[in-house]
């Protein structure tokens, strides 16, 4: 009996235990914004078309040609060729500090996409929404911007003390027509990390990674390298001299070369034979080169720390996060995006992906993929059909060609009896 009891409150403890982490992970996951454009054409109440410029690009909901779910792949469609494009969704506003924070959306660039942004804009809760613009200030910029063939990269842009730095590192997007999920994750230890498709392509520190501080250190001003420093690692052979033969003009005149025989010199001048490459011609002599007795090595500027640097632990930290926004340019309209998801936790934003891009990813690939082969099918018969065509009009052409010769040897035949008919009379005359 005692050991039924003391099990039973073995087991009770760690259910309380269970539900201890259950609620402490609850209030810390955290989603402070999520739009997946699953209620139709409510999205407008949510989201505000900036009036900056009276010419900004048209939004539409939709999926596309080709998608994995009809509805639940609906989002934001750029619908204009060669436009800009501005407009964002308001949520309450919220600090980073000492949190993680997580920034995540889904592009499929069904056009083809030939330049254009695909990347979204985090802004501070003070933005004037009618007023977005390109120079409005933004606390991040991420996601990926497509530009012919040289620039297919992901945007990771923080704004820092007033003044946007872009990260150092290239980090490749993705460039085909399918759906795509972009993730960027700022940690409080100044950590960051970037996923394509739920799978890390990047990761690092913000002091490494951007020129957000100036360097720990510097080179020493003061240090000058010596005079008598030698840094030549090999030197001319001083015991190697030049062959007496060596000097050879570079081109000589043609020995083969003769004086065409109607040569005016009154006319022409003086005939000088054509130049051509000298065969033992060498080129510059220059000695050997032999270890240099005295080398040093490379010399190394020595360093000092730097006065102007201070270290900074809030790099990451932005205190009135309350705006998302999509601010970009595109020459072919087409991109669509899709479930934006702003949180402080990771796992949540995995899971999160799993269940919506994770879901529809491989029936959208199908479809793509059916579309592809049903066009390539039409394509093949439309050649298939010009081929017959052609070779039919080849055929009426040579048929056409030998019954106008067949005509014309009927008309020559003709000729010809009426010729020797009328030549009877004269031969008997």
């Amino acid at each position: 009996e005692l050991l039924k009891v003391e099990l039973k409150m073995g087991k009770t403890q760690v259910l309380g235990v269970i539900a201890v982490i259950l609620a402490v992970y609850c209030v810390h996951a955290k989603i402070y914004f999520r739009e997946e454009f699953l209620d139709g054409d409510e999205w407008r109440s949510r989201w505000v078309n900036s009036k900056h410029k009276s010419d900004y690009g048209e939004w539409k909901l939709t999926a596309g040609d080709f998608y994995g779910d009809a509805e639940k792949d609906k989002g934001l469609q750029t619908s204009q060729d060669a436009r800009f494009y501005a407009v964002s969704a308001r949520f309450d506003s919220f600090s980073n500090e000492g949190k993680p924070l997580v920034i995540q959306f889904t592009v499929k660039h069904e056009q083809k996409i030939d330049c254009g942004g695909g990347y979204v804009k985090v802004f501070p809760a003070d933005l004037e929404q009618t007023e977005m613009h390109g120079e409005s200030s933004y606390y991040i910029m991420f996601g990926p911007d497509i530009c012919g063939y040289s620039t297919k990269k992901v945007h990771v842009i923080f704004n820092y003390k007033g003044k946007n730095h872009l990260i150092k590192k290239e980090i490749k997007c993705k460039d085909d027509e399918l759906t795509h999920l972009y993730t960027l994750i700022l940690n409080p230890d100044q950590t960051y990390e970037v996923k394509i498709d739920n799978e890390k392509v990047e990761s690092g520190s913000l002091e490494e990674d951007w020129d957000f501080l100036p360097p720990k250190k510097i080179k020493d001003p003061e240090a000058k390298k010596p005079e008598d420093w030698d840094d030549r690692a090999k030197i001319d052979d001083p015991s190697d001299t030049k062959p007496e033969d060596w000097d050879k003009p570079e081109n000589i005149p043609d020995p083969d070369a003769k004086k065409p025989e109607d040569w005016d010199e009154d006319m022409d001048g003086e005939w000088e034979p054509p130049m051509i490459p000298n065969p033992e011609y060498k080129g510059e002599w220059k000695p050997k080169q032999i270890d240099n007795p005295n080398y040093k090595g490379a010399w190394v500027h020595p360093e000092i720390e730097n006065p102007e640097y201070s270290p900074d632990s809030n790099i990451y930290k932005f205190d009135n996060i309350g705006v998302l926004g999509l601010d970009l340019w595109q020459v072919k309209s087409g991109t669509i995006f899709d479930n934006f998801l702003i949180t402080d936790d990771v796992k949540e934003a995995e899971e999160i992906g799993k269940e919506t891009w994770g879901v529809t990813k491989e029936p959208e690939k199908k479809m793509k993929q059916e579309q592809d082969d049903l066009k390539r099918k039409e394509e093949e018969e439309k050649n298939k059909e010009q081929d017959t065509e052609a070779a039919a009009d080849e055929d009426e052409e040579e048929e056409e060609e030998e019954e106008e010769e067949e005509t014309q040897e009927d008309t020559d035949e003709a000729l010809s009896e009426t010729d020797e008919e009328d030549a009877k009379p004269k031969d008997e005359l």
